[in-house]
C-alpha cells in the first residue's frame, strides 16, 4: 500500500484479510510523498489468482495507491496490478524473469489505433508496460521514515 488516507487503514486490513482469510495486521508509517497519508507493505501467500481477488478488493476506494503482485508458479504466470486515484487499476502478465507479456490482441490494437493516426505507437506501448502507472508511483516507492527498502535496477 503506497499510500491510504488514516481513516482507510482498518478498511484496507480488513479487506486483506477477507481475501486471505485470515487476521491481517498492517504496520503502518506515515507516507512523506503525501503528507496526510500513510503505507505499508505486506507480504502474502495464497493460491493463484489471490493477487487479483486482493486488487479488486482494494480498487473501490479513489484515494489509494498500491501495487499487488504475485510470482510466477508452476501453475500461473505471474500477476502485476497497479492502481492510483487519477489512472485506474493496470494490470499486467509477468513471466520468469519478471518481463511484462502482452498479449497479441493487444500488440495489434495498439498498432491500429497508431496507423489510424489516433495516437503513437510509442505511447500505446508505453500504456502496455504500464508506465504512467509506474511514473506517477515511483514517488511513493521509496520508502520513508524508517521502512525498509528494496531497490530495482534496470538491467540493459
Amino acid at each position: 500500500m503506497h499510500s491510504a488516507p488514516r481513516a482507510l487503514c482498518p478498511h484496507v486490513e480488513w479487506a486483506v484479510a477477507g481475501v486471505l482469510g485470515t487476521r491481517v495486521s498492517l504496520d503502518w508509517i506515515r507516507q512523506p510523498a503525501a503528507p496526510g497519508t500513510w503505507r505499508s507493505e505486506f507480504s502474502w501467500q495464497g493460491q493463484a489468482g489471490t493477487a487479483s481477488k486482493l486488487a479488486s478488493a482494494l480498487r473501490g476506494w479513489q484515494m489509494l495507491r498500491f501495487e499487488v503482485t504475485s510470482e510466477p508458479c508452476p501453475a500461473a504466470e505471474g500477476e502485476r496490478y497497479s492502481c492510483t486515484p487519477d489512472l485506474g487499476i493496470f494490470h499486467a502478465v509477468t513471466g520468469i524473469h519478471g518481463d511484462i507479456l502482452i498479449p497479441e490482441d493487444r500488440l495489434r490494437a495498439a498498432l491500429t489505433r497508431s496507423q489510424a493516426n489516433q495516437s503513437d505507437l510509442e505511447s500505446e506501448v508505453a500504456k502496455l508496460l504500464g508506465k504512467p502507472w509506474d511514473d506517477e508511483l515511483e514517488p511513493f516507492r521509496y520508502a520513508g521514515e524508517g521502512a525498509p527498502v528494496r531497490w530495482l535496477h534496470q538491467v540493459v
